[in-house]
């Protein structure tokens, strides 16, 4: 979810953070193509995206308030790649939208399974978590847009079944990069002990958790030397467009859009565990040349790889709404906002009030998620269903078997903030009790658990 921008300040953040426009990438130098290893069966690929449409009418997801945008910059859009070995499938899906529950999301894959014939274990939804798109699901004030919801659906097994056509015989490559100055830990500790959320930071302590810099590449060639798919993954909140209060896809939808006409192919990016990261800094020209950078630069390096192996699993997680001191939640909401965001104060505590209202009663329940794991080579993917904390990805990374692992949030499911325990502990916007926050203290390293559960899993020889 948004780093807490509502109508109020939409503007003034949307000046600092857009736009991520990556650069060209005409001088990279051919790579020769990995020949057949061991005479196996061939890698294919296939890649394919399908364009949104949406209109001014539409609630815009990403504030604390319902709000609407003017107009569109570049494409919204559904994105997907498949890879097949040896009769095994994975599909891969990308969205430009903030996020989508499982109760939209667990359709469409029962339709790919039923459809194209992909299991359902070996089909991954990611949402790009653009701030700019419309309403796919309910949250702070507003709920979804039923017409653009349906579109989505419709689009992610429009472009699975698509690229699923147009299997081809491929070489892999893969380089890690990184970029490191666009995005950093946001959860800043203040002089009055509160955590940041929006307004002055001028009395800034220190950084309460890490920021994760990797930029990984994985890239497919076909025979005539071309891109087939390029997915790339990194973990900053997802917000910003080139012209403020327009439908976008944001920094990094509008990255792969200019990526593809330099370099032909689909374009996928992966968020990664950024629940607590976001730029803070630069503009949002700046960060679209930034990170273009380090993707040319990126894939300006990768190197042949081996895929023989592809698999993947997922499971179903049990955990709890939160219990909650309502006058404790109240206090917390009301001392910040009224300090560094007295022009909303009232609004943004109306907002939350409601939210703790209808989730009292639903303290203690039990509910389920998903998590999952894909492994290509030796490289995985792991899927979590929330907006993860930076420091539990990391932990996710330490604890896999597998060298190069990767974080892709907001997959399959959205159950809100999952914050480490520590975090918990400081408070702050993505602890406070609300549809966007709601899952028990701990919640975060059951799922962490249950990953690497699932990647010693798919170790296994």
């Amino acid at each position: 979810m948004k780093h807490g921008l509502f109508p109020l300040f939409q503007a003034a953040w949307s000046a600092r953070c857009v736009g991520f426009v990556l650069a060209a990438v005409a001088g990279l130098a051919p790579i020769a193509l990995l020949a057949q290893e061991g005479g196996g069966p061939p890698l294919r690929v296939g890649a394919a995206s399908v364009d949104l449409v949406g209109d001014d009418s539409m609630v815009i997801a990403g504030g604390i308030t319902a709000g609407k945008a003017q107009g569109q910059e570049g494409r919204l859009r559904c994105v997907a790649t498949v890879i097949e070995r040896a009769g095994t499938r994975v599909a891969i899906a990308a969205c430009d939208v903030l996020m989508m529950t499982r109760a939209t999301l667990d359709p469409v894959e029962e339709e790919i399974e039923r459809t194209v014939g992909i299991p359902r274990s070996h089909i991954l939804v990611n949402c790009t978590h653009t701030h700019h798109a419309p309403s796919t699901m309910r949250i702070h004030d507003y709920g979804p847009d039923a017409a653009f919801t349906a579109q989505v659906q419709r689009a992610i097994v429009t472009a699975v079944r698509s690229a699923a056509n147009q299997l081809v015989d491929c070489r892999f490559f893969f380089a890690l990069g990184e970029e490191r100055t666009v995005g950093q830990n946001s959860r800043v500790l203040l002089d009055d002990g509160q955590i940041f959320w929006i307004g002055p930071r001028t009395n800034f302590v220190r950084a309460t958790g890490p920021f994760d810099p990797e930029l990984p590449v994985l890239a497919f060639k076909d025979g005539a030397d071309a891109w087939r798919s390029i997915l790339f993954n990194h973990s900053t909140h997802t917000i910003g467009a080139k012209s403020p209060g327009k439908r976008s896809a944001s920094i990094y939808g509008l990255a792969t859009q200019e990526l593809e006409a330099e370099l032909g192919g689909v374009v996928t990016f992966l968020e990664g565990a950024s629940g607590s990261t976001h730029n803070l800094e630069l503009t949002g020209e700046e960060c679209v040349r930034r990170v273009g950078r380090s993707v040319k630069e990126t894939l300006a390096k990768v190197q042949p790889r081996r895929l023989d192996q592809i698999a993947a699993a997922k499971r179903l997680v049990n955990y709890r709404v939160r219990y909650f001191d309502e006058e404790a939640e109240a206090a917390a909401v009301e001392r910040y906002c009224r300090k560094y965001a007295p022009g909303g104060a009232e609004v943004i505590a109306r907002v939350f009030r409601s939210m703790r209202s209808e989730l009292a009663s639903q303290q203690g329940d039990s509910r389920s998620t998903w998590v999952q794991a894909i492994r290509l080579g030796d490289i995985a993917i792991v899927g979590v269903p929330a907006e993860y904390f930076t420091q539990l990805g990391i932990d996710i990374k330490n604890r896999s078997p597998f060298r190069h692992t990767y974080i892709a949030e907001l997959a399959n499911d959205w159950i809100g903030y999952l914050p480490n325990l520590e975090a918990h502990k400081l408070g702050g916007y993505q602890v406070w009790t609300g549809f966007h926050s709601y899952a028990e203290a701990g919640t975060g390293e059951k799922i962490a658990d249950v990953a690497v559960s699932l990647l010693q899993q798919l170790a296994k020889p």
